[in-house]
């Protein structure tokens, strides 16, 4: 499906859904448990249907802030194309009060991933594995239908279980169709992509402006971005590293971050150096060369430490500075199974150490048995 035809098809269900919107009351419908979450948006209470005695998830929106439109969109798009196992769906209830909109979805009983997330630590390094793994499905299962989620965080992925062992991704209010032009908005956070970084420039303009006693009133010109998957890709490599370490890589993704300015130019010379390696002459010429600096330049900034090879081989595919160069959601499902912080590495790496010497050790046992043998049969 295209992302002209996701966008035609959802503004369709949205339009015809709208027409049927009830007024409920809702402790006549549902008996409300508890609340369950809530932010800018409004908030989540966990609830039963009385008839019916399922458990569900009630998210409220208040009509005072929040469009029929934005509200019809996130329900359509959760009820329509939510489809895969590891994405939170609409249950096909929705109804207004006089002071919200709300609509009926499945209910993570466990919590999110944020409350699970243990700070400086993270969590099992194989509970990380696992989460990725679902998520990648998600998210590229929901590009495959023509949409981008654009607002993929700890808080917005919700447990089924305890031990993380089925997660659901929610939130679909910022979800856009691929290709749909949004206006750039700057916020300081690890998972704001880099690309949005020129509209940080423009709102610090705007606040400088406003101080001064300018005769030119001109306003700053919005700044407007297509909508890509890649923005996904950007904000499945910052949870990779926060679930790893229970941290985040750096506060926001601009040159001003001295975190993300240390990574961006160790990218960079490390993408030199591979370009480098692939000249053939280059490389005849390289083992007379001293290393030392190479060495010190091939060091992930600091805060990678503690993560192996590989992980750092999968950062650098979604963390990727250029969006067009960014690696897919799917590409995480190629780094799976090997060790992704240093420890495990180290560790995976004795084990076979010691199992290449029992091997050793067995073969050579077995040389001079061979030779006894051959001796007391007087074989030469």
């Amino acid at each position: 499906m295209t992302a002209a035809t996701a966008q035609q098809e959802l503004d369709e269900r949205c339009f015809l859904s709208a027409q049927s919107m009830l007024t409920l009351k809702v402790s006549e419908h549902f008996q409300v448990l508890k609340l369950l979450g809530e932010g800018s948006y409004g908030k989540v209470m966990l609830a039963v249907h009385r008839k019916r005695g399922t458990p569900m998830a009630l998210k409220f929106f208040p009509r005072q802030s929040t469009s029929l439109t934005s509200f019809m969109r996130e329900y359509n798009l959760s009820l329509s194309y939510c489809t895969h196992p590891s994405l939170t769906r609409a249950l096909g209830i929705f109804f207004s009060t006089p002071t919200y909109y709300v609509f009926a979805q499945q209910a993570g009983l466990y919590g999110d991933l944020y409350s699970v997330i243990v700070s400086e630590v993270g969590v099992d390094e194989e509970c990380v594995q696992r989460v990725m793994s679902q998520l990648s499905g998600a998210v590229t299962h929901l590009h495959s239908l023509g949409f981008v989620h654009r607002d993929i965080k700890p808080e917005n992925i919700f447990l089924c279980d305890s031990s993380c062992r089925w997660v659901k991704l929610g939130d679909f209010g910022l979800a856009r169709a691929i290709g749909s032009s949004v206006r750039a908005v700057w916020y300081e956070s690890p998972f704001c992509t880099p690309e949005v970084e020129p509209a940080k420039e423009a709102m610090q303009e705007l606040e400088r402006r406003e101080g001064t006693e300018e005769e030119e009133e001109e306003e700053v010109e919005d700044i407007w971005i297509s909508v890509e998957t890649t923005i996904d890709s950007w904000a499945l490599g910052v949870l990779v590293y926060c679930l790893l370490t229970g941290c985040f890589p750096w506060e926001e993704s601009t040159q001003d971050d001295r975190g993300y300015r240390r990574y961006k130019e160790w990218f960079y010379r490390q993408a030199q150096r591979e370009e480098r390696y692939k000249d053939e002459e280059w490389v005849e010429e390289a083992p007379v060369r001293s290393c030392t600096v190479g060495q010190m330049d091939e060091r992930p900034p600091s805060q990678f430490a503690g993560l192996s090879s590989l992980a750092m081989t999968l950062l650098k595919e979604l963390l990727h500075p250029e969006p067009k160069l960014r690696g897919s959601p799917e590409e995480i499902l190629s780094y799976l199974g090997g060790p992704w912080l240093m420890e495990t590495e180290m560790e995976e790496r004795r084990k076979a150490e010691e199992a290449e010497k029992e091997l050793r050790k067995i073969r050579e046992g077995g040389g001079v048995e061979e030779e006894l043998v051959r001796e007391g049969r007087g074989e030469r």
